[in-house]
């Protein structure tokens, strides 16, 4: 290829055309910029494009998810399911770009792999995987925080001559198990979506744990035409309550503490959390689950006693029941039917702690010192979290600072809007910001971005910078509100940790865990102030 055609030049580049790429695609071109968004994949969804599995669908209530800023997009779209599934989302994801003809300025098939910034043209110069390059003075990162898969350390992992698929990187054609001997690595929030469906085809799966998760009913539903109407004119209110949550979800934590009530009102509580959709079960529970011990074990010993319930055998089901951390002090993933595909005759549960995978082969797996046949292996395990798209672009600052090696104790950011030492590189849902229900966190930091930008044009700035002093404030904020939480105390993609990847077995603070309604005010208090946390040029 030919690299020495001229330098396509930009406004803004953004990498990633997921929800927060076309989100902030939408709002630069009403601004009048230029834009260009480079997408990995072969077309638009980011995480609704790449997470095909069976079974995968939102754990937020849909109608808490979609866009907000078009009344008219808002009357037009129906959620089918409280908790829309794959398809749907992405259905509606390809909606809106037709709607605001947002894919002219799309090009897919498209991996940044640098990004470099010139210090005297004032300017980021991006190059893509097939060598050409492109320039502009703002760089937008919507890469996501689960986009970057991982595979297990286990020999033998490319001999396997079947099919094998990472859940994030599922076909985009349909897959038949039927009849099919189907090994599944790994128990996390993508394996207890898929297991049930699987299941439901396959002559016998084969499920090797490693830890087993904390999983509450999903209890999906469709919804009807009048209902959804009658949704539609509480839009207002809903997303304003999820801007006063902690999580950004409609569920608010119960003021009263575990032990404030008997424990007969205890378990009434909890057994109508339990039956609700939802993150009720862990968002709307007591307020002191998540920084209490005694509290955290007895809402644990709850959920255990309802595995116990729902899964036949003994054995098995204490297999499924975590004892290395507490309820809630990872993501909980919502299930539908996972504990009872268990009961069937079909599915088998090894442990790995008690019988480890000695290796993959060319046709299957061995284990318990005996090689085991499958048509079909199914990795799900995870994922380089939060900071691991980063990682995978070369990004440097000025004087060649590498943004890896600045990041690697932890991020350096202010607000998570923008990391310390590289100018005008805005990260949408960039670490340290306030997660939870992800469009409405991604919602609130492109708004945010875009009045930074709108205040950057009317004073004639052409440069955005941290000041050094702020991210360390901003940083001591993020690790104070992480380590008082029992979260902070247990391994997991939100603390840094994947043992599959060199370097990432010590635990950091990748997001603000304090509380999404006191992000939303802090970050109000610095726009409203004109942005004097920042300096410009």
């Amino acid at each position: 290829m030919d690299t020495t055609q001229a330098v396509a030049t930009y406004d803004a580049i953004i990498i990633g055309a997921g929800i927060s790429g076309l989100h902030q695609l939408h709002r630069l071109r009403e601004m009048g910029m230029k834009a260009r968004v480079y997408e990995t994949g072969g077309d638009l969804g980011g995480t609704w494009y790449w997470n095909r599995y069976p079974g995968a669908r939102f754990d937020s209530e849909s109608w808490t998810y979609g866009y907000s800023f078009s009344e008219e997009l808002l009357k037009e779209w129906d959620w089918k399911e409280h908790f829309s599934p794959q398809p749907d989302t992405l259905e509606y994801l390809n909606l809106v770009a037709k709607k605001f003809d947002l894919r002219r300025d799309i090009q897919f098939n498209s991996r940044v792999t640098t990004a470099h910034w010139n210090d005297s043209a004032n300017e980021w110069t991006v190059t893509l995987e097939n060598g050409a390059t492109a320039r502009a003075r703002f760089l937008f990162t919507a890469i996501g925080i689960l986009s970057t898969p991982t595979l297990p350390r286990i020999p033998g992992v490319e001999t396997f001559r079947g099919p094998a698929y990472h859940t994030g990187r599922w076909p985009h054609t349909p897959v038949d198990f039927t009849g099919k001997r189907v090994a599944v690595i790994g128990t996390g929030a993508t394996a207890i979506q898929a297991i049930p469906e699987i299941a439901k085809q396959a002559a016998q799966v084969t499920v090797f744990q490693r830890r087993p998760n904390w999983a509450c009913p999903l209890h999906n539903s469709k919804i009807s035409k009048a209902e959804m109407e009658e949704i539609k004119t509480r839009y207002t209110e809903i997303y304003a309550r999820c801007g006063e949550t902690p999580g950004w979800f409609i569920h608010e934590p119960d003021p009263r503490k575990t032990f404030d009530v008997s424990p007969e009102e205890r378990v009434a509580f909890w057994e109508k959390k339990y039956a609700e959709p939802g993150f009720g079960i862990w968002m709307g529970n007591f307020s002191d689950i998540s920084v209490d011990a005694n509290a955290n074990a007895a809402i644990s010993a709850f959920v255990a006693n309802k595995i116990r319930q729902r899964v036949k055998n003994p054995q098995v089901a204490e297999k499924l029941i975590p004892k290395d951390h507490g309820f809630g002090t990872r993501r909980l993933p919502l299930e539908s039917g996972y504990f009872e595909a268990y009961n069937r005759d079909t599915v088998t549960l090894i442990d790995v702690n008690e019988t480890p995978i000695e290796c993959i082969t060319p046709e299957g797996i061995r284990y318990g010192g005996q090689d085991h046949a499958f048509d079909f292996l199914v990795y799900a395990t995870g994922y380089d979290g939060v900071t691991g798209a980063f990682d995978r672009i070369d990004i440097r600052g000025p004087g060649g600072r590498r943004l890896k090696e600045v990041w690697a104790d932890g991020p350096r950011t202010y607000l998570g809007q923008l990391a310390e030492g590289f100018p005008n590189l805005l990260m949408v849902l960039g670490p340290h910001t306030a997660r939870g229900n992800i469009p409405r966190a991604v919602e609130h930091s492109v708004e945010w971005q875009t009045g930074l930008l709108r205040f950057m044009r009317a004073h004639n700035y052409t440069r955005v910078e941290t000041r050094p002093e702020l991210v360390v404030e901003w940083t001591e904020t993020v690790v104070k509100a992480a380590q008082r939480l029992l979260s902070w105390h247990v391994d997991s993609w939100q603390n840094g940790v994947n043992r599959n990847i060199d370097g990432h077995t010590t635990r950091r603070v990748l997001g603000y865990n304090g509380n999404a309604k006191h992000y939303r005010v802090k970050t109000k208090e610095v726009a409203d102030g004109g942005y004097r946390e920042f300096v410009f040029r």
